[in-house]
């Protein structure tokens, strides 16, 4: 759930009104956020696959519905962590290198495709946090 919410707050509260802030407003917003969240997000993520991986693992009836929405859920929380590692992360060290003086013309483009992808991290994300409670919670 952490995870999701992590991914979910940028979009909810930035990405709706991301094309109205000036090249140096996302330039900052951009790098404030890689600040506060990079080094936290190395460990949790793959933390939250692990323990995840255990729970699933611990499931009782392994061709039940609950062990299947589990698997999804792992599945799904490793395809953000992968949009994340190869997508996501390399834009945001392009434009942590830009300043508000110095940055492409095409910097729309970058901003573009992060959001994209970002929603692409978001919703698999919320798939997985969808099926482990599915999973956690069916009876």
């Amino acid at each position: 759930m952490l995870i999701a919410g992590v991914f979910w707050g940028p979009w909810f509260a930035l990405t709706r009104s991301l094309n109205l802030f000036s090249p140096a407003e996302f330039i900052k917003i951009t790098k404030t956020l890689s600040h506060n969240l990079g080094a936290p997000m190395r460990i949790l993520l793959p933390a939250c696959i692990v323990l995840m991986s255990v729970s699933v693992y611990l499931f009782p009836g392994k061709s039940s519905l609950r062990f299947i929405a589990g698997i999804v859920s792992i599945i799904s929380i490793v395809a953000s962590l992968i949009i994340t590692v190869a997508i996501e992360v390399p834009i945001v060290k392009k434009i942590e290198l830009w300043t508000a003086d110095n940055y492409p013309a095409d910097w729309t483009e970058f901003r573009d495709r992060w959001l994209k992808f970002h929603i692409y991290r978001m919703l698999a994300a919320f798939i997985s946090f969808c099926c482990l409670a599915m999973a956690v919670l069916q009876r």
